[in-house]
Order: structure tokens, then sequence, then C-alpha cells
């Protein structure tokens, strides 16, 4: 059947997507999260669902070529793009400890952990000077696993996997400077989506922040005082900053337009969910109740943003198909 062959329109089209479609999995994954905070939780699940089934399709296409091309997932894995991987793991890991799904969401933890060094090692290596906004997804995939490690530890009480998400965090901001002095500002008005995840990974590091300190409790007693007021500041210094960034960007998009579908747009959609996730979060942490409605705001936002570039992608797709159909 032409449906099932390996050179099928449907298989071409799938195996030459770029690996930064991964971003696709994240931003529906961080989309779910973010709709659960905010109360929706039916949408929430749907939501998962769909990031789930974009997951699968990239755990499934990441092991074929690793097992049948070598030489294109080395360089693959050299690209920002693979690190898309661990972030998306991450993001789903979150979401599945919300529904009190533990062992799963160990699970995923481990393969992220797992995943993680590999790739960011494969990653940094092949950073230059004046990067896409890809680069800063190191800091994302790390500050990934410092956020599911730190929701982990709450759910489970496990003072450890706290403590290592701290580490995980200060070395995630570590990566965001390294990442900021590689990044090429021009993207800024030049880049067609991935420019957005400079202010995505502050967005995610301000939460991993507040998960960070919604997992201490008298049981397990993680932060003195200090400890939590420099996590409180940096926290919402994050914050601000990232919503700063969201800002920057949105006026640059409305100076220098770009409209029409790229895959690259996934990783805009990633950036606005993340914000709005962050902003919910903190507004939790910190008992700042006022930063609900904000956060709302922006989780409507992204997932508006969300319908629109999975229409442009239902589209580009169904052009790809058409054009490599036989005749």
């Amino acid at each position: 059947m032409a449906g099932t062959s390996p050179h099928s329109p449907l298989r071409l089209w799938w195996t030459r997507r770029p690996s930064a479609a991964g971003a696709a999995a994240m931003a529906t994954g961080i989309l779910s999260v973010g709709l659960h905070l905010a109360g929706y939780e039916t949408l929430s699940r749907i939501a998962l669902v769909l990031g789930c089934a974009a997951w699968l399709g990239l755990a499934a296409e990441f092991a074929v070529r690793l097992l049948r091309e070598r030489a294109r997932w080395v360089a693959e894995a050299g690209t920002p793009g693979a690190l898309t991987a661990v972030a998306a793991t991450t993001v789903l890991g979150t979401r599945f400890s919300a529904l009190d799904r533990q062992p799963l969401a160990e699970a995923l933890l481990a393969l992220a952990a797992l995943l993680w060094p590999v790739l960011i090692v494969f990653a940094v290596g092949h950073w230059t000077r004046r990067m896409p906004g890809g680069v800063f997804l190191a800091c994302v995939a790390t500050q990934g696993l410092a956020v599911l490690g730190a929701t982990l530890a709450a759910a489970e009480s496990a003072a450890w996997l706290a403590h290592t998400a701290l580490v995980l965090f200060w070395l995630g901001l570590v990566l965001y400077g390294v990442a900021f002095y590689r990044f090429d500002p021009r993207q800024v008005l030049e880049g067609h989506g991935d420019q957005w995840i400079a202010g995505g990974a502050l967005a995610i590091s301000a939460l991993a922040g507040a998960r960070l300190i919604a997992a201490d409790s008298a049981r397990l007693y993680l932060w003195n005082d200090d400890d939590l007021g420099v996590l409180r500041a940096v926290t919402v210094a994050l914050l601000v900053l990232g919503l700063a960034g969201y800002a920057v960007l949105l006026a640059a998009e409305c100076l220098r337009p770009r409209p029409g579908y790229d895959v690259r747009r996934w990783a805009t959609v990633f950036p606005m969910g993340m914000a709005a996730a962050a902003t919910l979060s903190v507004s939790t942490a910190l008992d700042v109740s006022w930063l609900r409605t904000p956060g709302e705001v922006l989780l409507w936002v992204s997932v508006a943003a969300w319908l629109a570039v999975g229409a442009g992608a239902v589209a580009e797709a169904r052009a790809a198909l058409r054009s490599r159909a036989p005749r």
C-alpha cells in the first residue's frame, strides 16, 4: 500500500522535518501545563494528548535515526534544535506529575537526564558566534530538568531531588549567560520564530524558581531564610526580565512582521505558553494573587498562537504531501 511504503509521501515528509520540529511537542506540553494551572482541566488534558502524540512521533524518529541513520543523527545532535527532545520530555513529565502519575513522571525525568549530557555536549560543542535563538535551548533543557526535579521533590518529599534541581537551576542561568553572548541580536528583527526562545528561557527559569520555592515544606525544610530570600528575589527578577523580553520580541514582530508559516514558529508558541505558566506559578508560589490575571491573559494569547501555528502546520503538511504524491 502507498500509505505504508517507506517511500510514501507521508514518510518522506515526516523524515525530512528538521530537529527543531520537536518544539511542537514543547509548545503543546506547556500549553497543557498552563491550562491546568489556570483551572481549565478538560482543555489541559486535550492538549496533553496532543502533546504526547507529538512527543511519541519525535521519540520514534529519534530512535530510527539513532539506529539506522547514525551519521544524520550525529549531525542533527549538533544543532540546538536537538535539545527540544529533553525540554519536551521534561514538560510532559511535569504535567503527568500534576496528574499524580509519579512513576511515569519519574521515567520521563530519567530519560531526559540520560539524554541531557549527551545532547548538551554535542550542542555546545557546535556553538559559534552570532547564533539563532535556538542557542538558548541549552538553558531551556537544563531548566526543564530543574522544573521536573523540583516538582517530583515536592510530590514525593525527596530532598535530594530538590537540591539537585537547585544545582541545575543555577547551571541553567550560567548557560543562559553563555548563550546570550553567542546570540545574534539581529535575530530579534530578522528571526523566523526561534528568537523568542531568548525570552522563553528566562520564563522557564522563573518557573523553575517557583517550583523550587513551592517544594519547600515543614517536613523537608529545604531552604533557610537566606536561601529562600535569594530564591524569591532571583525568581521575581527572572519573571520581570522574561516579561520584558516578551514585550520587546512582540514589539519587534509588530515593527517588522514575518507572516507565513515556518516550523520555527513552534519555538514562538513555546515561550508564549511558558511566560503564562511561569506567571501563574510565581503567583501561587509567592502568594501574589494579582499576577493571575496577566497570567491568564498570556495563556489565552498562547492558545491563539498555538491555533494559528497549528493551522499553518496542517496546511504546510497537506501541500507537501500533495506535491510528493505519485501522479
